[in-house]
């Protein structure tokens, strides 16, 4: 080496190093509340439940709680409390709520609002509150709303990142 005989390199004075600018904080997607996720499951289960009922204004009724319960995960994911003491004494419906926090589900929180006399009717024995036919439709557009909150609560608004493929699980062990 240059510049020693016994091949040390000489020690240099370092110069001092200019200031790191300061780093901006990294978006990082929050995780789903985890009353969401259980929102999202309870109106899955339900979707299942209703589908094998057999009297139609329970199977309607059952259809219509789980897309309630579907509007719940998604304000429990967007939703902001009341900011004024007026605002919050007032009781409101989660299909009221939804509009203002998604606007994307004003249609489905029209559809499911107009359903909800109905279920309260189904909900109390009625059996002509809702035919087969009734009880169908509702399954279909519950499920339907469901997908698409499930997307949405899923997958909040952040970085986009590539989609990866799937590891096989023995590939994982390995790896982690």
């Amino acid at each position: 080496m240059a510049g020693s005989a016994n091949g040390v390199r000489p020690v240099l004075p370092l110069s001092p190093l200019p200031p790191v600018p300061p780093v901006p904080p990294v978006p990082r997607r929050a995780a789903t509340p985890p009353a969401a996720l259980d929102l999202l499951d309870q109106a899955r289960h339900g979707l299942a439940e209703a589908a094998t009922l057999q009297a139609p204004h329970e199977r309607y009724a059952t259809a219509h709680l789980a897309a309630l319960r579907t509007a719940a995960a998604v304000l429990a994911v967007r939703g902001r409390p009341e900011t004024s003491e007026r605002r919050r004494r007032r009781i409101r419906s989660a299909w009221d709520v939804l509009p203002e926090v998604a606007p994307e589900l004003t249609e489905w929180s029209a559809l499911f609002a107009s359903g909800a006399p109905r279920r309260a009717r189904a909900e109390a024995g009625i059996r002509s509150a809702a035919s087969r036919r009734d009880a169908d439709d509702l399954l279909r557009d519950a499920a339907d709303f469901l997908r698409i909150a499930e997307r949405m609560v899923a997958h909040r608004p952040g970085p986009v990142r590539p989609a990866l493929p799937r590891q096989p699980a023995a590939e994982r062990q390995q790896a982690g």
